[in-house]
């Protein structure tokens, strides 16, 4: 009997210890921290019937990290990882793979519909002043969007 009381109150004990230990809290740092402060925005412009349409904002967060919004109202078809977000100098994507094209700068996957933050290695330079979608599968546009 003493046996069966002395393992009920070490299981409860280990019980007590397990359940106060810190949960680990992970940051996921593709999301802004803080106020996210839009610094440019737009509209996407469907092209090739593909759907695509809904906001776009650039802007940095509390940290000074900058970002693409693509809000809630996005949608275009095959997002799903296949379709790219660039900035642009124009609204035309003109790749150069052998040397690569200081006009656009890749930005990231869209991974879904609705809102999505894509963060930004660095600051954008002012040159940038559109959002290009391109499907490099189809090798096709799927929107643009002026920023201003």
């Amino acid at each position: 009997m003493k046996k069966n009381a002395l393992m009920f109150l070490m299981t409860g004990l280990m019980m007590v210890m397990i359940s106060c230990t810190k949960e680990e809290v992970t940051v996921d740092s593709s999301k802004p921290t803080g106020d996210f402060s839009v610094t440019k925005s737009g509209s996407i412009v469907e092209q090739n019937s593909t759907g695509s349409k809904g906001s776009v904002q650039l802007g940095k967060d509390g940290s000074n990290n900058y970002f693409v919004k693509l809000g809630q109202d996005f949608t275009t078809v095959l997002a799903t990882g296949t379709v790219t977000v660039y900035l642009s100098t124009s609204n035309t994507f003109k790749a150069d793979p052998g040397n690569g094209n200081p006009d656009l700068k890749l930005i990231g996957i869209v991974q879904k519909n609705g809102e999505q933050y894509l963060k930004l290695s660095s600051a954008p330079e002012s040159k940038f002043t559109h959002l290009i979608l391109w499907c490099g599968s189809a090798s096709i546009p799927f929107g643009y969007a002026a920023m201003q």
